[in-house]
């Protein structure tokens, strides 16, 4: 173990160059982040004490403070070798005052609720619950960190791109003179993930080294940035197009678009372009955008390959609720594992707000009268009910106005279904829907639109519908069947007869509390349509699921144009892992369920296939899967509505700052882009560049594939960048996907994910898109 060495003092005049060179680099990121003068980042700049809350016997005071590079929160730790605790704001997902969190509700008296709050970090790192010295301290550090994340945020790519650099550029710089040696030049290179030939890199040096004294400084480090950033193929599109005088005008603008871009552009359209990114005020007043303007246009939102008018709302929301696919997650309390990972309200709050409308909750019998969340006949832990409850109802509508379905797999006494009913009357309230909207009897689903902010119950109902409109309805059996997720894949008869013996007494109270999704077992397509209603529903494992979708493929879709279905994993997935719902969605299978907790490909595609109208949870089928009478069937195809040839041309030109997939110095990406075709068994297609040695900042392919695809408004386009290895296999990069028909033709960016499904903030691929009709 290496001696643990005391940093020596600095002179005074050392001191006064530190503190100089600090204020320097602060201001420069105040700058960038347009915070000159902030009191919230000076709040934060200074920082102070707070407690630390872990458990109610762990509370510690620690020290918190923002780094000078405005975007590393450090705070002290008292363990041995580890007294440099860092995370970034980036990394943050939300700031919530109060006792929001599952530990502080645990951990803390409600006399302390104002001195609290939750910093939530996004993928599975653990929220830090912390605690103030006073209500107004508390206020002012939420207050101070949501203003600096949410500027963080609103940078745009490229401003963002050069705070990452300028901070690599400061790391590298490690005497802190504010010069770059050869040697901290090779460092900041690996830092930016870039290796490249010492000749290469001697000879960008000294092009760079005007004083010829050893060092880069001021002016030549600037030179160097611009050097290493310049992109030849941005220089090289523009070039064609900039004929004025060396600058685009607003026609040499609307010429680009229209020919490149294949949009309908107008004068007026450039002029606001021009006014919006061109960031050469001269150039401005003059009308024309400079190489830089055109470059801020391209990463701007509106020139990405996901068509702008799909980001929000742009589908008809008054069709029936069995016409949507819907975002649907799997236990969804689960934060890990199915055998023996913690449960926790917060893993409800992180699927509620990715959009998702379809929670689960399995119900047993707790202590104290008080029913439990958690997988029964494992070793995961428990939550109350009531707990799960309240945090649904506290974040459902966060992210999506749209209506939630509270999927219920009861295991309880009669009296604690009582309870469960208490709780989400008392919770829930009239945004619970407990009767049918409107007069009558319904013959169809209402719309989201009609369900807006409501709360739909999936579950055993001891009556059908239609008795409550009957005056003398005859008296029902308490007893139903219970509904519970097999663990056995293996012989599907003896699961339905097992399943035929479970009898559950079941509360009136929580019977009636089910209106359009009453839970019944699958006796077939024809036993369906002869006595089911449209509100009765059956949930299929993705076995079963995956056989009806292949062989009866027709008869599956004309079923879920009329009811709903939900698909849900495997038991054997024990690990939490998740299957492919494309042929479920291409069966029209409303609900499929996945285990959000898990970041693989099967949730990428998901999340690309919500990723549009308004990141809402609900996307509209295809006409031709809402007609009860359809002859489209996704595994043979023939002719109708459906089939609309297109050929996808897709060049993969290049990427930028990829981010380093270990935190070795000396490791760096060699990367490679596959381009994936998800949709109809005839789409489904993939295609790889070859890779890129040692090259993560600038890699460039050049490489142009095409796909023939015949049924867009089921196509899904993915973009996987992955890092080569010949040993051993790829590792994940950054990928994208989205639904074919929101795709953007020409020019374009593609924003990458990490694997949560979080945006990295600095790297993108650019990539040129051109479908047109097939012969």
């Amino acid at each position: 173990m290496k001696c643990l060495q005391k940093q020596r003092e600095l002179s005074e005049s050392e001191e006064c160059l530190r503190k100089a060179r600090s204020q320097r680099l602060i201001q420069a990121n105040e700058e960038i982040l347009g915070m000159e003068g902030s009191q919230d980042l000076q709040f934060l700049l200074q920082g102070g004490d707070l407690l630390k809350v872990r458990s109610q016997s762990w509370k510690k005071t620690r020290f918190f403070q923002l780094k000078e590079d405005c975007k590393t929160m450090w705070h002290e730790s008292k363990k041995i070798l580890r007294t440099n605790q860092t995370f970034s704001l980036d990394d943050i997902a939300s700031v919530r005052l109060g006792r929001q969190s599952e530990g502080l509700k645990k951990n803390t008296d409600e006399m302390v609720e104002d001195r609290c709050f939750t910093i939530v970090f996004k993928g599975r790192r653990k929220n830090l619950d912390l605690m103030a010295s006073s209500d107004e301290e508390a206020k002012q550090w939420v207050s101070s960190l949501q203003k600096v994340v949410t500027n963080m945020n609103n940078l745009s790519k490229l401003q963002k791109r050069e705070h990452w650099i300028f901070s690599c550029l400061k790391k590298a710089d490690k005497n802190k003179d504010d010069k770059l040696s050869d040697s901290e030049v090779k460092n900041f290179l690996r830092l930016v993930n870039i290796e490249v030939d010492d000749v290469y890199r001697e000879m960008l040096f000294k092009k760079c080294d005007k004083s010829n004294t050893g060092f880069l400084a001021g002016e030549e480090i600037e030179h160097f940035y611009e050097l290493l950033t310049y992109r030849e193929e941005i220089a090289v599109i523009y070039g064609e197009y900039a004929r004025t005088s060396g600058f685009m005008s607003p026609q040499n603008l609307v010429e680009f678009l229209s020919k490149e871009q294949r949009e309908k552009a107008t004068l007026a359209e450039a002029h606001n372009i021009i006014n919006k990114y061109e960031p050469d005020e001269s150039a401005k007043e003059k009308k024309l955008l400079s190489k830089d303007g055109f470059l801020m246009f391209l990463h701007s939102p509106e020139a990405l390959v996901l068509n702008p008018d799909h980001r929000g709302l742009h589908q008809d929301m008054s069709q029936p609720l069995n016409h949507y696919f819907i975002s649907s997650s799997h236990n969804t309390y689960l934060m890990e594992d199915q055998l023996t990972g913690p449960s926790s309200t917060e893993a409800y709050v992180r699927a509620l707000q990715k959009g998702c409308r379809c929670v689960e909750l399995d119900c047993w019998d707790g202590s104290d009268e008080e029913p439990v969340i958690y997988h029964g006949y494992t070793l995961t832990s428990n939550i109350l009910f009531r707990d799960a409850i309240q945090a649904i109802k506290d974040f459902a509508f966060k992210t999506s106005e749209y209506p939630v379905i509270l999927s219920l797999e009861n295991h309880c006494s009669v009296k604690q279904q009582e309870v469960m009913a208490r709780h989400m009357s008392s919770i829930l309230g009239s945004a619970l829907v407990t009767a049918p909207l409107g007069d009558g009897m319904p013959s169809n689903f209402p719309s989201p639109q009609e369900l807006k902010r409501k709360f739909l119950i999936k579950g055993k109902k001891l009556n059908k519908l239609e008795a409550s409109f009957t005056p003398e309805a005859a008296p029902t059996d308490e007893d139903v069947t219970e509904e519970e997720e097999s663990n056995d894949d293996e012989d599907e008869q003896k699961e339905e007869e097992s399943s035929k013996k479970k009898k559950l007494k079941l509360a009136k109270e929580l019977s009636d509390m089910v209106v359009y999704c009453r839970s019944v077992h699958f006796n077939g397509f024809q036993d369906a349509r002869d006595h089911l209603s449209f509100y009765e529903m059956s949930s299929y494992k993705e076995k079963k699921a995956l056989a009806l979708a292949e062989e009866h493929a027709n008869a599956y879709i004309r079923h879920n144009a009329e009811k709903l279905s939900r698909i849900y994993p495997a038991g054997s997935r024990t690990d939490s892992s998740n299957y492919d719902p494309v042929p479920l969605w291409n069966a029209g299978c409303q609900i499929v369920a996945l285990n959000f907790q898990t970041s693989c490909s099967d949730m990428d595609v998901n999340q690309g296939r919500f990723l549009v109208n308004g990141r809402s949870g609900y996307v509209l089928k295809p006409a031709f899967m809402r007609e009860v009478d359809t002859q489209f069937d996704p595994v043979t195809l023939t002719r109708g509505p459906w089939l609309q040839p297109k050929t996808l041309h897709v060049m993969v030109i290049s990427a930028q700052q990829l981010p380093k997939v270990n935190n070795k110095k000396s490791s760096i990406v060699d990367p490679l882009v596959k381009v994936q075709i998800h949709g109809v068994p005839a789409d489904a297609n993939e295609k790889t560049t070859n890779y890129i040695e040692n090259n993560g900042f600038n890699p460039a392919w050049n490489e142009s594939f095409q796909f023939q695809v015949l049924v867009p408004d089921l196509a899904l386009v993915r973009f996987a960048v992955r890092d080569h290895d010949s040993t051993s296999d790829d590792e994940f990069v950054g990928q994208y996907t989205l639904p074919f028909s929101s795709l953007k033709m020409g020019y374009r960016h593609v924003p990458l994910l990490n694997k949560n499904g979080d945006l990295l903030h600095y790297t993108g691929l650019f990539v040129h898109i051109m479908v047109v009709d097939a012969q």
